[in-house]
């Protein structure tokens, strides 16, 4: 454990802890620079003998790592990729619940009237990544200071944020993201059921965009990212989380950023592909489902569709904006009430932000009479202003997203807005505005798994064009109330602070 906490330390971002004032000061951190860096910290890590395993379990380890300190309050992670151009960072601001591709984020448990939740907390308030667990309580409308389930030794990347699984035995699953090679993804395992208590170290393996899902009878199914050529995606499962199959790859074009979600057995998962290795290059759109435990994958029709997939037209392309040059940013996906399915993204011209990427649409996807369609719901200002999308009642449907202009226009995020389409999909209109005056734009509103109804939509703020406080937040299904997850706790439980009412 000793050598992996000194791997730990690299960081992957040649930043001070601290920004200075306005971020567009620094010099660009292109792609070259990236990739040079990745390959310092692997020179660093085979210097030190440090191999990374497919998959090394806890008992091969030194010793168990157990996790059960507290935080004082709850403060998301401040990050700025420090790619500026002429309209600001290509994203940065408040970043506790990124990416759209670490899925689920939350789950409610009604065993207990439980929402536990992971996100990306700050030491202190400073650029110190700690991969954080907690849950609100609906009985009694309380949250219990958070559980530090790993602190990320001064790295302060987001991509190393966590997702979370929860087994039929209601222990909580903490999925630490990694970063390729660099710093290994790792597996911790609540020590009692439906607790946030403490948390026990079970496996570490390579690992970024975590998005493992327990399918009844069968066990994990493990959705996830290696960093082979490009960010490719990959899949494995377990029966029980600790004994894992091979990792499988199912789709190499490139690289790809992927989301996923859960019907009962099915899992669907939607994702782009990134021409040449070039993530600022991401367009089309695809779409895979399996109800078999991954062993078939399908596409839309139900038909099989080989794997790994190796050329761009394939049986589970959805849409070709390659020839359309648009871009791809993919925030969210379901099964509509006919099990069919409906797919969130916002389409640019550009992978800059500012106006050379107008006009970028927040557009929906879905399956209908035999084809897919498409409806642009409404202007997005940022690639990066990322939402949720449900299917709920009868023909009804929602977007919860920063739609609307914030007090950093230009950056990523803004206000928060529910959308509605009451007929499938085929119209949509702003129902609601769920923030307003805001000192900083909130983005990445997240859906949780079998979403309560007063814990719909769980977001971070915070400002993009410097460094800033990022606050939590979540609201109920009807807009109507908006609350701030206390910044900073006397006792152990607290009251989430109730904004709008």
């Amino acid at each position: 454990m000793k050598l992996w906490n000194t791997i730990h330390r690299l960081p992957m971002t040649p930043m001070p802890i601290e920004p200075p004032p306005n971020p567009a000061t620094r010099p660009p951190f292109d792609g070259y620079s990236r990739r040079v860096f990745l390959r310092q910290c692997l020179a660093g890590g085979a210097a030190l003998g440090l191999g990374v395993p497919g998959w090394l379990p806890a008992a091969e380890m030194a010793t168990n790592t157990v996790s059960s300190a507290r935080a004082d309050g709850y403060r998301g992670i401040w990050f700025t990729l420090g790619q500026p151009s002429e309209h600001g960072d290509k994203y940065s601001g408040g970043l506790g619940t990124y990416t759209a591709n670490h899925v689920p984020m939350a789950i409610y448990c009604p065993a207990v009237q439980r929402t536990f939740f992971v996100y990306g907390g700050a030491k202190d308030g400073r650029r110190h990544l700690l991969a954080m667990a907690s849950y609100y309580d609906h009985r009694r409308g309380v949250v219990p200071r958070p559980t530090i389930v790993h602190d990320k030794q001064g790295v302060d990347d987001p991509h190393d944020n966590p997702s979370l699984a929860i087994d039929p035995e209601g222990f909580l699953w903490v999925f630490v993201s990694g970063r390729a090679k660099a710093r290994p993804g790792l597996i911790y395992r609540s020590d009692q059921p439906y607790s946030t208590a403490s948390f026990t170290l079970i496996a570490r393996r390579e690992f970024t965009y975590p998005q493992p899902r327990w399918v009844a009878g069968r066990g994990f199914l493990f959705l996830f990212t290696k960093y082979t050529a490009g960010r490719e995606l990959y899949v494995s499962t377990s029966p029980d989380g600790r004994t894992w199959s091979p990792d499988q790859r199912f789709a190499g074009l490139g690289g790809h950023y992927q989301t996923s979600h859960q019907v009962g057995s099915r899992i669907i998962t939607a994702f782009n592909m990134h021409p040449g290795g070039n993530v600022d290059r991401r367009t089309n759109l695809y779409y895979l489902q399996t109800d078999d435990f991954g062993q078939t994958w399908r596409n839309v029709r139900g038909e099989a569709v080989p794997v790994p997939l190796l050329e761009p037209q394939n049986g589970a392309l959805v849409r070709d904006y390659q020839a359309e040059k648009r871009l791809v940013y993919i925030h969210d996906l379901d099964l509509d009430a006919r099990g069919q399915p409906m797919i969130l993204f916002t389409t640019s011209g550009d992978h800059r932000p500012g106006p050379g990427g107008d006009p970028r649409w927040w557009t929906v996807a879905f399956w209908r009479e035999g084809r897919w369609q498409y409806r642009e719901v409404t202007r997005a200002n940022h690639n990066y202003s990322t939402g949720s999308l449900y299917r709920e009642a009868g023909s009804q449907w929602r977007i919860l997203g920063p739609t609307e202009p914030g007090p950093q226009p230009v950056g990523s995020g803004g206000e928060v807005a529910a959308w509605i389409s009451p007929d499938d999909g085929a119209t949509w209109r702003k129902q609601r505005q769920l923030t307003r005056q805001s000192p900083a734009n909130h983005n990445y509103v997240r859906r949780p798994f079998n979403a309560h109804p007063d814990f719909y939509g769980f977001w971070a703020d915070g400002n993009p064009d410097r460094f800033s406080p990022s606050r939590l937040y979540f609201a109920s299904q009807s807009g109507d109330r908006v609350w701030q997850l206390p910044e900073q706790m006397k006792g152990e439980e607290s009251e989430p602070v109730l904004l709008r009412h």
